[in-house]
Order: C-alpha cells, then sequence, then structure tokens
C-alpha cells in the first residue's frame, strides 16, 4: 500500500467489497480478452473449477492475480488490483464478535457495509438499520432455537450494523418502504414499540435517511407476495457495477445480480414510492399508530 491509493469513493468499503470486486473484474476482463476459463486456467496450470471460483467467491492468490491480469491485457491495472487484494484480505469487523455469522448473511453484512445506497421494501419487521436494541432482541428472540448467548451476539451484530448510518467518508443514503402493518405487529413490550415508533421518527428527519409508510389503502402493490428485499448500489470505483438485490427468505436469503433482475426491483420500488405516504404523511401514520399501542 505504498504506490497505489485506493480511490476515495472507495475507502469506506469492506473487505467483502473488494473482494467482490476483485471477482466481477476477473470475469469482465478475461470476457473483453476473448478467453475461456479453461484457457485461463492452462495458463495458471490450474483448473477451470479455480478460474470459476476466484470470478465468483474466492479471493485469487497474489501470483494467479498478477498473472492473470498480465494475460487479460491488464498489466497496468497490477498495482491497484493488488492494493485491493490487501483490502480484501482483511477481517470484517463482526468477526470479533462472539457467535458464528450464517455465509449467506457474511456477505451480506459485507455489501451492506460497502454500500453507497440502500433501498427497501419492508414487510414484516423495521428494517435491522432502522432497529432499537430492545426491539432487535424482541425480533431475534422469535426464533425459539437459539440460546440467551446466540440472541445477544446476533443482537450486538444488528446495533454494530447501524455504524455505517454516521459514517463520514462516503455516507450511505437509506431508504425504506415499510408496510403499515409493521407498526402495528407487537414486538416486545408496550414501552419497546413506542421507543421504536419514535426512533422511527427521529431517523425520518436525517437527511440521508427517507422513511416511506405504504397505507394500508394503498391496495394491490408490485410486493403484495409480502417478500422484504433491499436494493444495494456500489461506489463509482465499482466499475460496471450494477448493484445487489437481496431477498430475504425463511432460511437465509437470495441475490440477484443481473441487469435483467434488477431493472425489475427498482421498477417495483419506483412504484412503491409512488403509492406510499411522502414523508410529512409518513410521519403523521407513525404518530397515530405510537397512540394506538396497547398499554
Amino acid at each position: 500500500m505504498n504506490d497505489v491509493e485506493l480511490p476515495r469513493s472507495l475507502q469506506a468499503g469492506s473487505p467483502t467489497l473488494f473482494k467482490r470486486m476483485i471477482n466481477l473484474s476477473l470475469r469482465r476482463w478475461r470476457d473483453e480478452a476473448g478467453l475461456k476459463q479453461g484457457e485461463a486456467a492452462t495458463r495458471l496450470r490450474r483448473t477451470t473449477a479455480h478460474i470459476s471460483n476466484i470470478e465468483t467467491d474466492r479471493l485469487p492468490p497474489a501470483p494467479d492475480l498478477e498473472l492473470l491480469l498480465d494475460f487479460y491485457g491488464k498489466g497496468d491495472r497490477i498495482p491497484f488490483m493488488m492494493e485491493m487484494l490487501e483490502a480484501a484480505r482483511k477481517a470484517n469487523w463482526w468477526k470479533a464478535l462472539s457467535g458464528k455469522v450464517p455465509a449467506w448473511f457474511d456477505l451480506f453484512l459485507g455489501l451492506e457495509e460497502g454500500a453507497i445506497e440502500l433501498a427497501s421494501f419492508d414487510s414484516v419487521v423495521v428494517r435491522g438499520l432502522f432497529q432499537t436494541r430492545d426491539y432487535a432482541e424482541a425480533v431475534i428472540r422469535g426464533n425459539p432455537d437459539l440460546t440467551d448467548e446466540q440472541v445477544q451476539a446476533l443482537v450486538d451484530i444488528r446495533m454494530q450494523r447501524q455504524h455505517i448510518l454516521d459514517r463520514r467518508a462516503n455516507p450511505v443514503h437509506v431508504s425504506t418502504v415499510m408496510d403499515e402493518s409493521v407498526l402495528y405487529r407487537q414486538r416486545g413490550s408496550s414501552d419497546t414499540m413506542r421507543a421504536q415508533l419514535q426512533h422511527l421518527l427521529d431517523l425520518s428527519q436525517r437527511p440521508r435517511i427517507d422513511i416511506q409508510i405504504l397505507p394500508f389503502s394503498a391496495g394491490s402493490t408490485p410486493a403484495q407476495d409480502g417478500s422484504t428485499f433491499t436494493m444495494m448500489k456500489f461506489p463509482p470505483g465499482m466499475d460496471e457495477d450494477l448493484g445487489v438485490v437481496f431477498v430475504e427468505l425463511l432460511t437465509g436469503g437470495k441475490y440477484f445480480e443481473k441487469a435483467s433482475e434488477i431493472v425489475e426491483y427498482r421498477r417495483a420500488l419506483t412504484r412503491l414510492h409512488s403509492m406510499a405516504a411522502d414523508p410529512k404523511a409518513t410521519r403523521a401514520i407513525i404518530r397515530k399508530a405510537m397512540k394506538e399501542v396497547k398499554p
């Protein structure tokens, strides 16, 4: 890290984001060079599976990265990509916390950490970035198979995730359309619910946070099947990266990265924004829900 410095647009990125950039770049540059994975594998004296892995979810060894970049005609990018490789090998902050993070969620945390824009539709609970500690614990305790230690570990991770809302370098812009039912679905005590709703009101006043409530009166929507999803957009230094859509499932989550898929989700989210209450009306809806919290 002496001769090359990461662009400012990437300096707030996470190791997961840097790994993603390496994977995408290697795949794109091989395609641009008109080479097949087998040809790249032959150059490295490796298997085709090795090339597939370092183009999707693994980091390449430094010698392999240098050879491939030269083979793809990108020798001038070697210093920068070596810098990126070193950054990608660092541990993410949650590695130091107790408890194991599933692979699918490890990826989500890393991408969320490196995103500059997060946009979501939340149909069941308040999104994790907006949860109070008590509300988060009540939500997580909904899984009866977790021990108290596991619950606290997951709550700690959820609270720590929220530091991206306050970072100064590449501040993140977060927007959400939240189904009105979320405001009424009891999580924890009445005090917990009132505190959570007040927290939403406070967050809605912040300049880089947009919260809209999709009212009961909205009728049929592009997300009427109830799926919660998050769109992530990354810094400009992520060349030709269109972003990722993460959809929550009962057993984890699924990622969509194809341009056609991202366009569909973006169209759905745009429609949801247009159907949702504006910020002023949203705050009125939240205040109404606060008054109706059962004692």
